[in-house]
């Protein structure tokens, strides 16, 4: 059986630790994931990261807040687009 798992990250001006988290879901040896991240109104250069590191990897999939919904709306965002 080949389970997809979804990870979900909210993410709100996190740009220092943004990459050290990423770099750590790509190198699980388990790659059947979705990592769903949601930028969360972020004000620093979060949202440049996630789009580098989006086409980078296809299992990583972005979405933006214009505004912020602190972590619970994030997540309720990525829950509405998991697989």
């Amino acid at each position: 059986m080949n389970t997809t798992i979804s990870i979900i990250i909210p993410i709100y001006n996190q740009e220092k630790r943004l990459a050290r988290c990423l770099d750590s879901l790509i190198e699980q040896t388990y790659s059947n994931i979705e990592i769903l991240c949601v930028n969360d109104a972020s004000t620093d250069s979060s949202g440049i990261i996630l789009e580098t590191y989006k086409r980078r990897d296809a299992r990583i999939k972005v979405f933006t807040h214009d505004v912020n919904k602190n972590a619970g709306g994030a997540r309720n965002t990525a829950i509405n687009n998991a697989s």
